[in-house]
Parts: structure tokens; C-alpha cells; sequence
């Protein structure tokens, strides 16, 4: 946990005590969730299920990711098993969704470290409470003061109730705070309409090609959690707005 006294306030006077971090293209490679969506679909499909080709899934699943709204389960659900099947999918897919040690991208550790000496740091995801075995075995949680995991806290992103639970568990007002994620819908958007600033990470869930509008939406776009600490530092020295 960083020590209040070393938190530095920018030019504007506008510090920032808290960043939010999402688990799923941030921390590990969301080839691990997509792998287990791609099962499930097949295997859902029963019989017809060595029909459903992986280059069609992957297009539908990079078409869901270009537009950055909606569901990425309910477009695959529709496309290969019918209306009403994504609750089912998603269901079935969470049961083979896990992290290897090898979906760990290497630049996150590193830069928690040196995160961790100016920031708290909370998780903030959707994910399921049993991820955080994988983050303790990895060595990430080492470094994470506060938890926001949809499961325990009972909201998903974009609702404002998991961003405002990691907000209340830290005393941080949104203005000092800084939500990282891989999704415009979810993560920028959603942590936005709680009036905190944004860093969006273009990998995993990110558009395979971004366009100039939505590298706008966000207040940094950065390539990897190795430039993350740098983007931290220039909105700590840029006015609200940019």
C-alpha cells in the first residue's frame, strides 16, 4: 500500500491516490476466455459441434470486439446456437475459464511494483471470486490493496456499484482515481459515468483495429501495463479535460 505523505499532486493540484485495474487483458491474455467460449459453443452444439469452424468463431468474436458494445457471448450464442442460449453459454464457458501461470503477460509485476509505490491499487472486474487463486499464485496480489470482484460484490461492469465499492472500500474520491481497462463498453465508459479518469489498454478485449473515435473516448491509450506507469504520471499532471 503507498504511503499517503508520497502521493504527489499534479500541476492542477489533482493527485491521484487509487487505480483500478481490470483482471482480463490488463493482467492475463483473454485468450484464456476465449478458448473456453469456443468449447462451450462446441460443445453446446452437440452433435453438430465439429461443425462450428474456429476461423467463423473468431471472426464473430473480432467483430464483437471492433464494435466495443454489447455482449461478446450473446453475439456467439446467436450466431452458432440460437436466440436464448447465452445464459447457458456463459454458464458452461465460466466452468472451463481459468488462467494458466503462461496467460501472466510479463510487463504486469513489474510495473505493480512501481505502481505500488505511489498508488492503492484495486482489481476491478468481472469475474468470477475463484480468480483470485490465480492472482495469489502469480504473485499479483501481492500488490492489490483493495478487491471488486463481480461475484462477491453482486454488480458487473459497467454498473456503477462495482467502481463505487472499490471507491468506498479505499475512502478515494472518483476525482483522485483512475480506472485500466481493455474495454471502451465496460471499463471507459462505465467508469466515466462515475466521474473517473480512464487509461484504456489495447489488448485482449480491445478492437483488433481502434478507431480515431474511440482512441478519444479514454483519457490515455496505452499498449501495455509497461507504459501504464508513465500514462499514471501524465494525468497527474494534466487539468481535468485534457
Amino acid at each position: 500500500m503507498s504511503d499517503p505523505a508520497s502521493r504527489t499532486a499534479g500541476v492542477d493540484g489533482e493527485r491521484v491516490d487509487l487505480v483500478l485495474l481490470d483482471v482480463g487483458g490488463p493482467i492475463y491474455d483473454d485468450a484464456a476466455y476465449r478458448q473456453a467460449l469456443f468449447r462451450a459453443v462446441r460443445e453446446l452444439a452437440g452433435q453438430r459441434g465439429d461443425l462450428v469452424d474456429e476461423t467463423e468463431f473468431r471472426r464473430v468474436y473480432d467483430e464483437q470486439r471492433q464494435r466495443q458494445g454489447g455482449s461478446l457471448r450473446t453475439a456467439v450464442a446467436e450466431r452458432f446456437l440460437g436466440p436464448g442460449s447465452r445464459g447457458r453459454l456463459s454458464e458452461l464457458a465460466e466452468n472451463y475459464w481459468v488462467y494458466p501461470p503462461s496467460a501472466l503477460y510479463a510487463d504486469v509485476l513489474p510495473a505493480l511494483r512501481e505502481m505500488a509505490r505511489d498508488y492503492e491499487i484495486a482489481v476491478v472486474a468481472n469475474q468470477r471470486a475463484i480468480v483470485d487463486e490465480a492472482l495469489r499464485r502469480d504473485g499479483v496480489a501481492d500488490h492489490i490493496d483493495i478487491w471488486a470482484l463481480s461475484e462477491v460484490v453482486g454488480a458487473e461492469k459497467p454498473d456503477p456499484a462495482i467502481f463505487r465499492h472499490a471507491l468506498s472500500e479505499a475512502g478515494v474520491d472518483p476525482a483522485r482515481a483512475v480506472h485500466v481497462g481493455n474495454r471502451l463498453d465496460t471499463d471507459v465508459r462505465g467508469a466515466q459515468r462515475v466521474g473517473l479518469r480512464t487509461v484504456w489498454v489495447l489488448r485482449g478485449e480491445s478492437p483488433p483495429e481502434p478507431t480515431p473515435e474511440q482512441l478519444a473516448e479514454p483519457d490515455s491509450v496505452v499498449g501495455s501495463l509497461s507504459e501504464l506507469p508513465g500514462a499514471l504520471r501524465r494525468l497527474r499532471e494534466a487539468p481535468r479535460g485534457r
